[in-house]
């Protein structure tokens, strides 16, 4: 919680969370009851933010084949896209679902609580002094934070004990059923007349512990800027592909012991979201800042360098909260084995994203 900063934003803040819990706990069939504020007893607030615990949830959205009635059944789509030969472009997801643990793919749905009492999912202003953003208010959106080892669980397997790990979310056990979701979709795309195959995505008992996103304003650039952390960890990815139908589906590829650990953009690098002047998206994460010339010493010590300039490229390239990495216990497609792969310490220096316009 910040004290004494930006008392206008928490408030419209507080409003909002509002809305936002009273639309997600919905379908979590919760117990409790959500009452307005009165306008004094929002004027004492300052800064407070907000956590969210979903426990006994489940969720599942769309099918793409018709309902007993004949019609046809919700699903999400996107639309308004075209080829670059003029074709109509239309991205479908069939089926998204969140379950308990031992779902096998979506097909048995179960309850699984999202967030605990200790440990929410958080909506918060932070000071940004704390996290090395001078003189902002930091508005963070946070998944159940990481613990000391002895405290937490491991991250990966589904049958991890107390004191096993840095996570906060428990794995099912037969008395509990846990706070890691099976979860999935079912998506294919279509090119005017064109439809492909289902493409499968399903990851069995996911953690996201410690993953945030951090948002903030930059008065230079006018920009909205922010902080993206990722961490995923999963005993299970899959992906394969199924006919329209579901009758025949292609080998399964299989990513064990599967842990990404992705940062984009940090306080020396934040990444920039902006809307170009025809109309696309950009995502950037600029270059740091380079020392003037003769800042660092020819070979390369802090005793001939200006130490300012030094310890600032020190603490970049040294700082494991600045890189990314990827574990895959085991890799296999079909019946066939690849073995381990990992990428380690990889390290955004400058990343752009743009959309673009495929009409022709």
């Amino acid at each position: 919680m910040i004290t004494g900063c930006c008392p206008s934003l928490s408030i419209g803040l507080v409003r909002m969370s509002q809305m936002l819990m009273a639309w997600l706990l919905v379908p979590a069939l919760a117990s409790g009851e959500l009452q307005d504020l009165t306008e004094a007893e929002l004027s004492e607030v300052d800064g407070a933010g907000i956590g969210v615990v979903l426990e006994n949830f489940k969720f599942s959205h769309g099918t793409d084949a018709p309902d007993e009635n004949g019609e046809q059944a919700r699903i999400f789509r996107i639309g308004g896209i075209q080829s670059t030969d003029g074709r109509d472009v239309d991205i479908t997801v069939n089926h998204l679902y969140i379950s308990g643990s031992g779902s096998n793919y979506g097909r048995n749905l179960s309850p699984v609580n999202l967030g605990r009492l200790v440990n929410p999912y958080k909506i918060d202003v932070i000071d940004g002094n704390t996290i090395g953003v001078t003189d902002k208010a930091v508005l963070e959106f946070a998944a159940p934070a990481l613990m000391a080892a002895e405290q937490g669980f491991d991250c990966m397997s589904p049958a991890a004990v107390a004191v096993s790990g840095p996570c906060s979310s428990r794995p099912k056990t037969d008395d509990y059923i846990g706070e890691r979701p099976d979860i999935g979709m079912q998506m294919n795309v279509a090119v005017g007349e064109d439809r492909s195959a289902n493409i499968n995505i399903h990851a069995v008992s996911a953690v996201i512990d410690g993953s945030y996103l951090r948002l903030w304003g930059d008065n230079e650039r006018r920009q909205m800027v922010g902080q993206f952390k990722l961490n995923f960890f999963s005993p299970e990815v899959s992906i394969n592909a199924c006919e329209l139908d579901g009758s025949e589906c292609g080998s399964r590829i299989l990513l064990r012991d599967f842990a990404l650990q992705l940062a984009i953009g940090n306080e020396l690098q934040p990444v920039f979201f902006d809307v170009d002047a025809t109309g696309n998206f950009v995502v950037e994460v600029a270059a740091i800042r380079r020392p003037s010339p003769g800042a660092i010493g020819a070979d390369g010590q802090r005793a001939s360098s200006d130490p300012e300039a030094w310890d600032f490229y020190q603490d970049y390239y040294t700082n494991p909260d600045y890189r990314s990495n990827l574990h895959i216990g085991n890799l296999s497609v079909g019946d066939r084995d690849f073995g381990a792969a990992r990428v380690e310490g990889m390290l955004m220096q400058h990343l752009e994203i743009r959309t673009r316009d495929l009409a022709p």
